[in-house]
C-alpha cells in the first residue's frame, strides 16, 4: 500500500512538473483585451447643475453624448454638438463666448456645467461655473453643446 502511495505520488509531481515546465517553456499567444477599431471612442456625459462647485451642485440636467463612431447617445442635437465639439479641439472652453452680447444682472445664483468622460480616447473631467442663468445662456450663445 505504501508503495502505491509513493508511486501515485511520484506520478502527479512528475505530471505537475511536466506541465509547469511546459507552460513556461512555451510562448503565450494572449488576445488582446477589448476590440480593435479605427476610432477613439468619445462618450461624455453633460451636466447642467446648481453651485458653485462641480462636486457639490445639485444636477438639474444631464445627457449623454457619443460622438465615435456614430454621433448619438440622450443630447438632443448629437450631430451638432459633436461638430461643435470637434471645431473647438476638444477643449470644452472653446464653446464659451468669453464677451456674451448680452447685459444680464449681477445676481449671485451660480449654475456649474459640467463634461466627464473619454474624448477622442482620453479621460476628460471638466467644469466651468457661471454667476446665474443669464450669463450661463449669453455665454453659450446659440452653441448646441450645452443646449439641452
Amino acid at each position: 500500500m505504501r508503495h502505491l502511495r509513493n508511486t501515485l505520488g511520484a506520478v502527479g509531481a512528475a505530471t505537475v512538473l511536466a506541465l509547469t515546465g511546459a507552460a513556461t517553456t512555451s510562448p503565450a499567444h494572449a488576445q488582446p483585451a477589448g476590440t480593435t477599431s479605427l476610432y477613439a471612442p468619445s462618450a461624455l456625459v453633460l451636466t447642467v447643475g446648481t453651485g458653485e462647485e462641480a462636486g457639490t451642485a445639485t444636477v438639474v440636467r444631464a445627457v449623454t453624448l457619443t460622438c465615435a463612431p456614430t454621433p448619438g447617445g440622450t443630447h438632443p442635437s448629437p450631430v451638432a454638438a459633436c461638430a461643435e465639439l470637434r471645431d473647438a479641439g476638444g477643449e470644452f472652453s472653446g464653446v464659451i463666448d468669453t464677451a456674451p452680447r448680452r447685459n444680464c444682472t449681477r445676481e449671485w445664483d451660480p449654475v456649474v456645467i459640467t463634461a466627464q468622460g473619454v474624448w477622442q480616447g482620453k479621460q476628460v473631467s471638466w467644469s466651468t461655473t457661471f454667476g446665474n442663468r443669464c450669463l450661463m445662456e449669453g455665454g453659450l450663445a446659440e452653441g448646441a453643446l450645452f443646449a439641452f
